[in-house]
């Protein structure tokens, strides 16, 4: 499945963040920014600002607020899909 194309505000980290977080062939996971980090080449602080952004576009959603977990959105698991094209989380 060909991966879906990026908006204009995002950045290959974005991608590989939801990517990270609907774990494909598997069952979707919940992270914290740190857990992502850990698992990625990311830094944990740069991470939470793609999530926090990523939260603003519809794509994330929490999982649990106070502890600072995130899921996928509706919205992110279809673009991921590639149902939803990227001028459509412009803005």
């Amino acid at each position: 499945m060909p991966r879906p194309e990026l908006a204009s505000w995002m950045t290959p980290m974005d991608r590989d963040i939801l990517e990270r977080l609907l774990n494909p062939g598997n069952d979707e996971l919940v992270l914290s920014p740190r857990v992502i980090a850990d698992n990625t080449d990311w830094k944990r602080g740069s991470v939470r600002e793609h999530l926090i952004r990523l939260r603003e576009h519809g794509l994330v959603e929490y999982y649990d607020e106070e502890g600072g977990i995130y899921q996928l959105s509706d919205l992110g698991r279809k673009w991921l899909r590639g149902d939803v094209p990227a001028d459509e989380i412009e803005g």
